[in-house]
């Protein structure tokens, strides 16, 4: 069998249709969109119209769309923009994040503390759930924005964000909010009026789009100020000339994913309660993290801790029968602490130190999640057996 790859949370195969889309961009239609004669227009034409698309499936304006180099930038651009534009109205320099964000979200509030602000990160249940009651409490005058993911990149859980737009806005109605929906993109239905925030990420390599590329949503209105400097594209939002290929591809890409959106969820998701109900039947001392429950997670995510093994010794013995998968985020690859994730939903950190991350894709089969079934037991029993566990 070739090659089984399950950690499409980390990235996804750039669908060949997408490169389709995008190849005229690399080739005839090379030009400057800010440029005013025929090469620099018909690439004008190009950006325009992904705008529209993009804006169309997320029920926006095009102009609330500032494309981006990708979820990281969003997150940074959103939550900075608000903060920095709210206090110099004078509203205050309170945030609310949760303690589980991305880091692109959690260290840009960490900056900002060290640039003046305060910051609120909300506790979480053992499903990684935030807490609303914590949300309500730490919401007051001087707070300016809300940043709460749509769905958590490490253990699939999805957040109730339309309710925390609602008890936030109750607390006080000028707060900013804004979602980190880079991973529930494809999955989930993130329109931002219907999760009622004024600020929303995306990217596009995790819906088969190419890299380098994503959007941030801006209502009309919400008080923000850009972050890149230098130009006056993006209406002035975000210097830099755009990544045409790139743009073009993500909504391509985002026009895919809407359409086939219900049949991949079905899909996926029996394939994913095959992970969730037999692995920790062939497996002894599984420990599921995220919700139990199919529907609180996304339907694609599996995730767990084996006790008494070391889960980068899972990861590489997996690597070796030619299964790709991961124990988190992509962007803490390497990293010798437990995952922040983990802790915070009251995972110890010996336990946190044997996650395991399984994420299903488009091209996922029966054969693939059989052969998983079939070799994750023996080498969690032979690492256990090697550790004397």
């Amino acid at each position: 069998m070739p090659r089984i790859y399950l950690d499409h949370a980390a990235t996804t195969p750039p669908d060949p249709r997408v490169v389709e889309a995008m190849l005229p961009f690399f080739t005839t239609h090379w030009g400057n969109p800010s440029s005013i004669y025929l090469e620099g227009q018909q690439a004008r034409q190009a950006l325009d119209a992904a705008r529209k698309t993009v804006a169309d499936l997320l029920g926006a304006s095009p102009r609330e769309i500032v494309f981006t180099s990708g979820g990281t930038e969003s997150d940074n651009a959103a939550i900075r923009g608000a903060a920095f534009a709210q206090r110099a109205r004078g509203r205050g320099n309170h945030i609310v994040t949760t303690a589980i964000e991305h880091h692109a979200v959690l260290h840009t509030v960490e900056q900002l503390e060290r640039e003046g602000f305060r910051a609120t990160y909300l506790p979480v249940d053992r499903d990684g759930v935030v807490s609303l009651e914590a949300l309500a409490e730490a919401v007051g005058p001087e707070t300016v924005v809300v940043s709460i993911m749509t769905a958590n990149n490490e253990v699939g859980t999805i957040q109730p964000v339309a309710e925390a737009a609602r008890i936030a806005r109750e607390r006080n109605p000028r707060v900013v909010v804004h979602t980190d929906a880079v991973q529930a993109a494809g999955s989930l239905d993130i329109t931002p009026s219907r999760l009622g925030v004024d600020l929303l990420s995306l990217a596009g390599h995790k819906i088969y789009g190419p890299k380098g590329v994503g959007l941030l949503y801006i209502k009309n209105r919400t008080p923000w100020q850009p972050l890149i400097l230098g130009g006056s594209q993006e209406k002035e939002r975000r210097a830099g000339t755009e990544n045409v290929p790139g743009i073009v591809g993500l909504a391509a890409a985002m026009q895919l994913a809407w359409q086939e959106r219900e049949e991949f969820n079905a899909r996926v998701g029996r394939l994913r309660n095959r992970l969730l109900y037999e692995l920790p039947e062939r497996i002894p001392d599984t420990v599921i993290t995220g919700p139990a429950e199919p529907e609180r997670r996304l339907p694609n995510h599996f995730s767990c801790c084996f006790r008494n093994v070391e889960g980068e010794s899972v990861l590489l013995a997996l690597d070796l029968a030619d299964i790709a998968a991961s124990s988190g985020s992509a962007c803490t690859t390497g990293s010798l602490e437990p995952s922040h994730v983990l802790t915070a939903m009251g995972i110890d950190r010996d336990l946190a130190h044997a996650s395991l991350r399984l994420t299903l894709g488009r091209h996922t089969t029966d054969a693939e999640i059989e052969r998983v079934l079939d070799v994750l037991p023996g080498i969690v029993q032979k690492l256990r057996a090697l550790a004397g566990g």
